[in-house]
């Protein structure tokens, strides 16, 4: 069985699971687009034929496959210096994609941590380079959030700046074994919580460093679908804005006790 896609660089198509990659080749058959050039992805259970738009796109795309798929850029390419270094940064998101994957299981059991109640609102599961084009991207909300680190056990702290460009600086937040973390620089800094890790990195930077806060957006009204009882149709409903909300029953009034009068002094 096979599988035709066609590649487009702007194009989002298909994903494709390269867990069971076995090998990729160039496929000699005609196409109708003389520029075009085809290869043969060679899957466990699956062949999946790709068409790239000329045979230089096509060495790219076969460099980049492979190089994901087996975690390395293999020697025979022959590709340029800068197309080499972009399948090597792409090898080393992988891998930091994958330890990633595993990350959520192994912190969810250490105690030190509540990922729903303990987590700063900054905190951004992304990988160093997706923290980086975070931070470019939403540049006006913050420039400071904290995501996990590449080992799986600790945290790290990816900060953005402007010098005559983009500086970014990654600091890694290590849990202490007698509890707490600690940012690891020359001289670490201790840090009873996450929170306290980056409250720390605000005070310090007298207000620079600025956690981003990306929030959902939320409904400016209230709205509910209701079903017509005569022909089933169902439509979206805006809640009347003059609606008054229930009135609280009113407290009991304790009775009053009646003070009682002092006995008349004898005489």
């Amino acid at each position: 069985m096979s599988l035709h896609v066609s590649l487009c660089v702007h194009q989002y198509i298909e994903k494709v699971d390269l867990s069971g990659f076995i090998s990729i080749t160039d496929d000699g058959s005609q196409d109708r687009n003389l520029d075009a050039a085809r290869f043969i992805l060679q899957m466990k259970d699956i062949n999946i034929k790709f068409t790239a738009s000329n045979a230089e796109s096509r060495e790219l795309w076969k460099g980049y496959i492979q190089s994901v798929a087996e975690l390395s850029v293999p020697s025979s390419l022959t590709l340029l210096p800068g197309q080499i270094h972009m399948l090597k940064e792409a090898v080393e998101k992988e891998k930091e994609r994958k330890r990633n994957v595993a990350q959520p299981a192994v912190l969810n059991h250490c105690p030190y941590v509540s990922f729903q109640a303990d987590m700063p609102a900054c905190y951004h599961r992304v990988s160093r380079l997706e923290a980086e084009l975070l931070l470019e991207k939403e540049a006006k909300r913050g420039n400071l959030l904290l995501r996990p680190g590449s080992n799986g056990t600790s945290f790290a702290v990816s900060t953005r700046q402007d010098l005559e460009g983009s500086v970014f600086r990654h600091y890694r937040v290590t849990h202490k074994h007698e509890g707490g973390f600690a940012i690891d620089v020359d001289n670490p800094v201790p840090c009873a919580t996450l929170h306290d890790v980056i409250n720390y990195l605000v005070e310090k930077t007298d207000g620079v460093l600025i956690p981003l806060i990306i929030e959902g957006a939320y409904e400016k009204n209230i709205t509910f679908i209701r079903t017509d009882n005569d022909n089933g149709e169902m439509s979206v409903r805006r809640a009347s804005s003059t609606l008054i909300p229930p009135s609280l029953p009113s407290k009991p009034v304790a009775p009053r006790v009646p003070t009682p009068k002092p006995a008349p002094a004898p005489i």
